[in-house]
């Protein structure tokens, strides 16, 4: 590695202290999804702090907001996110379920410590610049609602991330590694139904039963899934039943509907065939039936060119070592969970075989302190994320780093009380020196950053990105009501 990345690296560990306090300060102010007014203005005040030009609010979303330092080309942009998960308060240190604030929002899923080790990467990538005074741009992206919210495609349909040459990002794991996966795409839609009241045994007759909708909609659904793709998901929730008085026929109710699918358009055509058979049951019941268009996101594009990059700059920089301590805390927090399978076993045949035979080899550690191989074939990440907005704009490849003992669930109270530990801090370290490094090879070497570019349009295929999401539709906080 060159001695000027190296130079630059080191401002993470010269200001290591005050990033971990950070990242701690936004663990112990949990705030959801749209929510995240204290997590956004710590974060505001340290790039400030550092030196960065801060424009918030961004495409009208208060707690989303960007960092800019540099000028001319490539722009390259790091991705942080800072928003908490309902109902997973936790005592942080502690290997068994102690919620600080029952009932309570908790950083279940790292996001402290995934904005801190973003603005870590653009902190030693500003350092670069001011020393090298080379032409490039590095962008910090406050980005809130990942968790239910899809603020990064609110931001990108608003046109956020359109002066991008590239992004990278990374996400607090349990190994460390080059993330080359795809992710579903999908819609959130309410359904909302309205009936007419009356008495449920005098005159059942006169009225028009909106919870009836609902159920009829949702059996409708139940016999669609055998109809679509297997990859495709459909979940639901009632989020409005109607009250709570059985003898009164229920004038209004709504179901909260998630629909899934590995490629934007499959959703769509899915999204469709709901719509019927929500039309369907507000004609059977003689009820009427509207819906609300909540969020979309679309499915990631994964760029094997930039997860290379990646993969290179993490074997260039060490993995954190650990403690005895850590080790033991580790230990502890894996015995809560102890018949938690591993999900890495149904992916080993993305892998040469003999990276597969050394991942077999390390499952059985406490904390996995290695490098894991960068896959040979495109894997399923199994669920959602907005970064895939993101990498329909530009090319865009994360990292995942050791910040949690092996095999811990995400969005879980183990995930939560590790979040203020030394195994969290050395991996957002670890991640955000790996990042700049990345990022200051993309605008050292213009010829990477086209051969990303390369890459993203042979797998767009003459696509555009489109968002899904209504242009009238605004973010909104997710709370219960």
């Amino acid at each position: 590695m060159k001695e000027s990345v190296i130079r630059s690296l080191e401002k993470i560990d010269l200001e290591s202290e005050t990033l971990c306090k950070l990242s701690d300060a936004v663990w112990e102010n949990p705030e959801t999804a749209f929510a995240e007014y204290r997590s956004a203005d710590l974060i505001c005040k340290a790039l400030t702090d550092f030196g960065f030009s801060v424009t918030r609010p961004a495409a009208g979303i208060e707690t989303a907001f960007s960092g800019r330092f540099g000028s001319g080309k490539p722009v390259i942009g790091i991705l942080g996110e800072f928003d908490a998960l309902s109902g997973l308060s936790q005592q942080a240190g502690v290997a068994e379920k102690k919620p600080l604030n029952p009932g309570g929002a908790g950083h279940g899923c790292g996001h402290n410590l995934l904005g801190v080790g973003s603005l870590a990467a653009a902190l030693a990538v500003k350092e670069y610049l001011e020393r090298e005074k080379c032409s490039g741009t590095v962008v910090y992206y406050g980005c809130p609602g990942e968790e239910g919210g899809s603020g990064k495609a609110f931001m990108a349909r608003d046109g956020v991330f359109d002066e991008l040459d590239c992004a990278v990002t990374w996400h607090p794991w349990d190994i460390n590694g080059a993330s080359y996966e795809e992710s579903l795409a999908n819609y959130q839609i309410a359904y909302r139904f309205k009936g007419i009241s009356s008495h449920a045994a005098a005159s059942p007759h006169l009225g028009r039963s909106a919870l009836d909708a609902v159920e009829l909609m949702n059996v409708g659904v139940q016999f669609l899934r055998e109809h679509v793709i297997d990859s495709a998901r459909i979940h639901y929730a009632i989020t409005d039943a109607g009250g709570f008085s059985p003898n009164v026929v229920q004038p209004q109710a709504e179901v909260l509907y998630l629909i899934r699918a590995p490629k934007n358009r499959q959703v769509q055509e899915i999204f469709e065939r709901v719509n019927k058979i929500a039309r369907g049951a507000a004609l059977m019941t003689e009820t009427t039936m509207e819906y609300d268009f909540i969020k979309s996101c679309s499915n990631m594009i994964p760029n094997y060119r930039l997860c290379r990059l990646l993969h290179e700059k993490m074997s260039e920089i060490a993995p954190p070592t650990y403690t005895a301590d850590e080790v033991t805390f580790a230990e502890a927090i894996q015995k809560s969970f102890e018949n938690s399978a591993n999900p890495y076993e149904d992916q080993l045949g993305r892998y040469a075989k003999e990276d597969a035979d050394f991942l077999k080899a390390q499952f059985g550690k406490p904390l996995f302190d290695f490098i894991a191989p960068l896959a040979q074939r495109i894997g399923d990440l199994g669920g959602s994320t907005d970064v895939g907005d993101v990498s329909w704009v530009c090319p865009t490849a994360q990292i995942l780093t050791t910040t949690k003992a092996a095999l811990t669930p995400a969005h879980s109270w183990q995930q939560t009380a590790q979040g203020k530990s030394g195994i969290a801090h050395k991996g957002m370290l670890y991640a955000g020196k790996v990042m700049a490094a990345a990022a200051i090879e993309l605008i050292a070497s213009p010829r990477i950053v086209e051969e990303a570019k390369r890459e993203h349009r042979e797998s767009l295929g003459g696509e555009a990105y489109r968002c899904a999401i209504p242009k009238d539709v605004r973010p909104r906080a997710i709370a219960p009501k």
